[in-house]
């Protein structure tokens, strides 16, 4: 028997799915329980056009991921730290302060665990740090770190003192 089920059922399937049961399993346990209805034919045109729907719905979700991908390929963040003589920075940039810098500079919201970035950046110098959007679909974008006190004193890096500030959050 053909049946469509209304609710998710543990070693069956889930709710939406059509299934073919038993008869005496339908008749006896899943209808009684109003887990499952009999496949109709207007309940199978119906569980077509929900299957449509998903389909169309996950077809636009590719195109939005690919889009996002494109616009973060492209994506160059700059981060002013505070760095010792050896360029190592005082603190570090991790996932969360990029996904900071897209929210605030580019206007786009990633979370920070989709931002694939082992070890936390400690030293300057430019990285391309993968994000992680779909299975398939993992952008690098680039990110810099800038010493800020080059870029805000040069006169003072020029003579060997040090300037001090904060590394960028």
């Amino acid at each position: 028997m053909k049946v469509i089920l209304l609710k998710d059922v543990e070693g069956l399937g889930k709710a939406g799915d059509l299934k073919d049961v038993a008869n005496g399993y339908a008749r006896n346990f899943l209808l009684p329980k109003k887990m499952a209805a009999g496949a109709t034919p207007q309940l199978l045109a119906n569980y077509q056009q929900r299957i449509a729907a998903e389909q169309r719905k996950l077809e636009k979700q590719t195109e939005q991921n690919q889009q996002q991908a494109e616009r973060l390929g492209q994506v160059s963040l700059t981060f002013k730290a505070r760095a010792g003589r050896q360029g190592r920075l005082y603190g570090s940039i991790t996932s969360q302060d990029i996904a900071a810098g897209l929210r605030e500079s580019e206007g786009i919201a990633i979370d920070r665990r989709m931002i694939e970035l082992p070890d936390p950046i400690r030293a300057l110098g430019t990285y391309k740090v993968p994000v992680k959007l779909a299975q398939k679909l993992v952008p690098q974008i680039t990110v810099n770190v800038v010493d800020e006190s080059d870029s805000g004193n040069a006169e003072a890096g020029a003579e060997g003192t040090e300037v001090e500030s904060t590394v960028a959050e």
